[in-house]
């Protein structure tokens, strides 16, 4: 998995540290392991409301639509794992359709009985 992945923070609305940014980047790096086709992941925090921070997570692939996970939390770290934890069944389940699809194109069809 020799492919690069770009990763990009956004804050609207406020700041974050960027030992939190750092964070969140090392926590959204995971997620390729889930599709290895992933080329970029955007992470966009909405700040403006303080006591339920918004985190949306937006990931591109080769060869298909970007999927898009968003939720809210007591903080931005709540939000984040709640976010990717989506972002994670969507990547899988992608996946198990792409590989189910797959193998039933390659099926060897049944000798006919002569």
């Amino acid at each position: 998995m020799g492919v690069r992945v770009e990763i990009k923070v956004t804050a609207r609305h406020g700041n974050m540290s960027d030992e939190i940014q750092e964070t969140m980047k090392a926590k959204v790096s995971k997620l390729p392991k889930f599709f290895d086709r992933t080329t970029a992941i955007q992470v966009l925090v909405d700040l403006e409301h303080t006591d339920t921070p918004k985190v949306e997570i937006i990931v591109s692939a080769e060869e298909t639509n970007d999927f898009f996970a968003s939720d809210t939390g007591s903080n931005v770290l709540v939000a984040l794992d709640s976010t990717v934890s989506k972002m994670e069944q969507q990547l899988k389940k992608h996946k198990e359709k792409l590989i189910s699809h797959r193998g039933r194109d390659h099926k060897i069809p049944e000798e006919s009985a002569e």
